[in-house]
């Protein structure tokens, strides 16, 4: 619930506001459960970088650490039980939105170790760890789109588990995405799963699009450089709005409904990476472009405080901008900008990003475990 006229307006149009950061100092001090009641979030993400900023914070896992420093704890069963204690903390908080959503929001999301992402059968594995580790049901095991991760998406619906498909850049990716969600409905449907148990949404990054093609853009010189600048910051959306034209049409088709009919849930579309990068646009232009019925937005506390104080929310600004937006990603081609060579690279760089945070987190950790221990 919000009595903040913008938040209520997006909230309205179909539009779940989820909170793209989790601490404990957010759930100890109640600023996250202050954001449920007053602030319109009804869910929360985190990835390997919030963690790692999160657990910089040594003084609010100082008690945790030295116990587990006791137990003589490895490395990685520290950074296990720091983590899915702060997730099952924060279902808690959001158990209630769960159960007043029918499930489907009230969600927290947890990543697979960011070191995973080419291991399928690795992946499997943890994201059933993560699972009963957090042990709450509405918690969501976030699994990269990676090739080797389409598989490991199949499995784990499969196996009942909700799943929050992230890092997801390119059109063929998001479809590959939804199939494979499809096709652990259909096997989870085979051994006798409730299918109205299981979750899952897809989360599609938009503004890392716009700053690796801007940069490109800025490149053009010549006849082609006015062209170019009126492009800027027109890839991103028009991406995002492209991926919820395949989402209606992937949720519209016979194979969709059958599985529809025996229970299941369509797998939303989750904005992600609705933090403006570019001082130079409107610090709301991911969230009010990007309205739609039955999406997800997740948004840093920065953005969501700039939708509550100043965001213009207009209804749908998605479907019938089909047509425009498609037209956008042929202008870029039609300058030498390829599609598929700028998400291929994204992809690459957000998984290397996650493996450093997470890297930086385990050397963090540790350094806690050793000064406790002393």
């Amino acid at each position: 619930m919000t009595d903040n006229a913008n938040l209520k307006a997006l909230s309205d149009a179909g539009v779940s506001i989820w909170l793209d950061d989790l601490s404990r100092e957010a759930l100890t001090s109640g600023r996250l459960q202050d954001a449920v009641k007053n602030g319109g979030v009804v869910g929360v993400t985190t990835n390997p970088s919030i963690f790692q900023v999160a657990l910089s914070d040594g003084e609010s896992y100082n008690e945790q650490v030295s116990k587990l420093a006791a137990d003589r704890a490895t490395l990685d069963e520290a950074v296990f039980a720091m983590t899915t204690e702060d997730v099952r903390n924060a279902c808690d908080v959001l158990m209630p939105v769960f159960e007043a959503t029918d499930r489907t929001d009230g969600r927290v999301s947890i990543e697979v170790d960011p070191r995973l992402a080419k291991d399928t059968e690795g992946t499997v594995a943890q994201a059933k760890q993560l699972r009963d580790g957090v042990d709450r049901p509405n918690a969501l095991v976030k699994i990269p789109a990676t090739v080797e991760g389409l598989p490991a998406i199949s499995r784990t619906i499969a196996d009942g588990i909700s799943v929050n498909v992230t890092l997801i850049f390119s059109l063929d990716r998001y479809r590959a995405v939804m199939n494979a969600y499809l096709t652990g409905l259909e096997q989870a449907r085979e051994a006798g799963k409730d299918l109205s148990q299981i979750e899952s949404v897809a989360s599609f990054f938009v503004s890392r699009v716009d700053t690796e093609i801007d940069k490109r853009l800025d490149a053009i010189t010549g006849k082609d450089a006015e062209a170019a600048k009126k492009l800027k910051g027109k890839a991103g959306i028009a991406n995002a709005r492209l991926a919820y034209q395949a989402y209606e049409e992937v949720f519209s088709t016979p194979r969709w409904k059958n599985l529809e009919a025996d229970g299941a849930k369509p797998q939303r579309p989750l904005w992600a990476s609705t933090g403006v990068k570019d001082p130079a646009y409107p610090d709301t232009m991911y969230v009010t472009e990007l309205v739609a019925p039955g999406v997800v937005n997740t948004m840093p506390q920065k953005t969501l405080d700039a939708v509550a104080d100043h965001g213009e929310i207009t209804g749908d600004t998605i479907t019938g901008n089909y047509e425009e937006a498609t037209e956008v990603l042929d202008a870029l081609e039609r300058l030498g900008i390829s599609y598929s060579d700028v998400t291929a690279q994204l992809e690459k760089e957000g998984i290397e990003k996650f493996e450093k945070s997470w890297g930086e987190l385990l050397d963090g950790v540790q350094a806690e475990l050793d000064k406790a221990a002393k």
